[in-house]
């Protein structure tokens, strides 16, 4: 026995001491970058500084918008007397559930109408993919991988691990044109063990910003279909990504039309602005209504036990504008200025770059789509725009194109051109 086991056991065994928690020595886990990032951002006191690595939507002054529809739904609910603040049913809202469902799928899905989807109201997105990662491991096939795009969303393997599954990668970013590797994320998905759960981003892939078009999507649904496995869908940016719901959601509907049983994950912290009230959604599609109804149940049970049923306002709000034709025709006006000017953004920089004939290709800035884009800068790049120009992003390169505005564009143009010329 070794001398560090040894005490080891004399500390268990000694008398409790008074200052020494039972938990002294669990190792220290690390900050999360991103929150430590807009921490380190906002300590700064440069007057030039740039944050580019918080995944949450900024208006051309920089600052957190709400959305006009949003504020209408609001005050519609503040002046409604017969609502109250009673717990919610454990799957949630049903009228916000209902329409989550007929956002996704399109009002005439016929897996709808065939009593073939079931939902749960979640803790946002995050939730929905603790919830679904959850049932999997409670009820999907024992000893199968979680096979996910590399890179993804760094919230995606702690939730599946946390649950117990083993994750594994699938090749998607291409640094050699900063688009996507298809053939070998064809090549992983087929060399995947049969049954395996595969996790795809619906739109505006985070943090890549690259999507595959509808031919690679097809083919995609070609090797899962041909090898048995359980297509995960995490859907954050739905209208965000392109302005338009149904474009957004065509991958996810495709999937359905061909008959697969699959399990969405739906945000509305993006397309509705609603970061803090953690809606969100976890709808399942099945075969048919019997499989329908027995796993609704025991989504009921995994959330009971959880956290008893979800919160009421963010839902509330959703459903609001959801259910009204009115406020959700000026819902899709909403998306569209924000996905609107993300564009602009991205063209405006693409031009700076261009204009300063920064060495390399920057033609995938305008094609990638969403909150984020991979630049490709490299992490000794980074680390000069952090500390000589003070803008902040991700290692890896990833920026957030909501931290870009019409007053730092060209700043940040300029840097990112000093960085590939000289670091």
């Amino acid at each position: 026995m070794t001398t560090k086991r040894l005490n080891q056991i004399e500390k268990h065994l000694s008398p409790m001491d008074s200052k020494n928690s039972l938990f002294q020595e669990i190792p220290l886990a690390p900050p999360d970058v991103i929150f430590n990032l807009t921490a380190t951002y906002k300590a700064d006191t440069f007057a030039q500084k740039v944050n580019l690595g918080v995944g949450a939507y900024r208006d051309d002054a920089g600052k957190p918008w709400i959305l006009p529809v949003v504020r209408k739904a609001e005050q519609a609910i503040i002046n409604d007397p017969s609502l109250d603040h009673e717990y919610l049913p454990i799957l949630g809202l049903a009228p916000f559930r209902e329409a989550s469902i007929r956002l996704i799928l399109g009002a005439d899905n016929s897996a709808i109408k065939e009593n073939r989807v079931t939902a749960a109201q979640t803790i946002s997105g995050t939730g929905a993919n603790h919830l679904g990662a959850l049932f999997l491991a409670r009820f999907y096939l024992k000893g199968v991988p979680v096979y996910m795009s590399n890179p993804t969303w760094a919230n995606h393997k702690p939730i599946f691990n946390n649950v117990g599954f083993e994750t594994r990668d699938y090749a998607y970013f291409n640094p050699k044109d900063n688009g996507l590797n298809i053939d070998g994320l064809l090549a992983d998905l087929k060399s995947a063990p049969e049954r395996s759960i595969i996790l795809l981003h619906a739109c505006a892939h985070n943090p890549t910003g690259v999507d595959p078009t509808k031919d690679q999507w097809k083919a995609i649904a070609d090797v899962i279909e041909s090898k048995n496995h359980f297509p995960f869908f995490d859907c954050a940016y739905q209208g965000f990504a392109s302005g338009d719901l149904d474009r957004d959601a065509w991958a996810v509907r495709y999937f359905v039309e061909r008959g697969f049983e699959l399990l969405v994950c739906q945000s509305y912290a993006k397309n509705f602005g609603l970061y803090g009230q953690r809606a969100g959604c976890l709808t399942f599609v099945l075969k048919n209504a019997d499989a329908t109804a027995r796993v609704s149940s025991q989504l009921a049970k995994l959330q009971r036990s959880e956290i008893s049923n979800p919160p009421l306002h963010g839902a509330r709000i959703v459903s609001k504008v959801l259910n009204d034709p009115n406020l959700y025709a000026e819902w899709t006006e909403n998306l569209k200025t924000m996905s609107g000017r993300i564009s602009n953004m991205r063209k405006a920089l693409y031009d700076k770059l261009t204009e300063h004939k920064t060495p390399g290709t920057w033609e995938h800035i305008i094609n990638q789509i969403g909150m984020f884009s991979f630049t490709g800068l490299k992490a000794s790049q980074v680390k000069v725009l952090k500390e000589k120009y003070h803008i902040y992003l991700t290692d890896n390169g990833r920026i957030s194109m909501a931290g870009l505005s019409t007053s730092n564009v060209e700043y940040f143009a300029d840097a990112v051109n000093y960085v590939v010329r000289n670091a």
